[in-house]
């Protein structure tokens, strides 16, 4: 453990939602000055370690970063392993994607922008799988509550891809090129959608890269797929909120 590591905070937080109690992990830093933050939003498998880890690295580029239980009306038992795959997809499609979800996700970012310690107009989004897709739900719906959108191999209903009109704020894209969950049509559908009408995106696509490509926990797992896109998003992140850090 680095002695950056040492220094961010991990606490458990609950956050007010229309259906109870939602548990979080929030990710701090000691000194308490104002930073920009990062929503992040869990993969199929629930709120596992290996998001606890993504968080704590995210937050050691100098963000507060703040990771929902999504799961929580499955409470206790809505955690997976790798390997129980088919449990893990039964529990993301009991999810309702449509308004519940989304005060789901509103009510992390209300809690994030009442912080003193984070900067309101600067907070990010980004996921992996399940949070992918709600990434890029978030970008559609809730664009004028966040300054940045990354989804990694998020699957994209049909009205998000509709709704990408919605979308004013820039989005960074992460696909596999092998990715059986999401085919290329589906990505250049996508991709498409932002080209006709001529919004500000990125999309990069690792041709030999798999669903799950960026967890070192998963077979899927491509070192040098995971290691471009964390660059790749550190990049995108520091031009989009920390630009105008120094106008608060």
């Amino acid at each position: 453990m680095t002695e950056t590591s040492r220094k961010i905070a991990q606490t458990e937080v609950f956050l007010s939602t229309p259906d109870g109690q939602m548990p979080a992990f929030l990710f701090t830093h000691p000194e308490g000055d104002r930073k920009p933050a990062v929503l992040l939003l869990m993969e199929a498998f629930g709120l596992t370690s290996h998001i606890q880890d993504v968080a704590t690295r995210i937050a050691n580029e100098g963000y507060v970063v703040l990771a929902p239980d999504l799961y929580y009306r499955e409470l206790p038992n809505n955690k997976f392993g790798y390997n129980e795959l088919e449990q893990a997809m039964a529990m993301m499609w009991r999810l309702d994607f449509g308004k519940p979800i989304e005060e789901d996700i509103r009510a992390a970012l209300i809690f994030l922008k009442s912080r003193s310690d984070v900067y309101p107009d600067r907070i990010g989004v980004t996921g992996f799988c399940l949070g992918g897709g709600l990434t890029f739900m978030t970008a559609v719906k809730l664009s004028t509550e966040i300054a940045a959108a990354a989804p990694f191999y998020g699957m994209v209903l049909d009205e998000w891809i509709e709704a990408v009109k919605d979308i004013t704020i820039p989005i960074y894209l992460f696909f596999g090129g092998v990715d059986q969950l999401i085919g290329r049509d589906r990505i250049h559908q996508i991709e498409s959608r932002f080209q006709e009408l001529g919004k500000e995106y990125k999309l990069k696509l690792y041709p030999d890269a798999d669903h799950g490509f960026f967890c070192n926990q998963r077979s899927s797992y491509n070192p040098v797929a995971a290691a471009d896109s964390w660059f790749e998003l550190q990049q995108f992140f520091r031009q989009h909120l920390h630009s105008s850090e120094s106008h608060p």
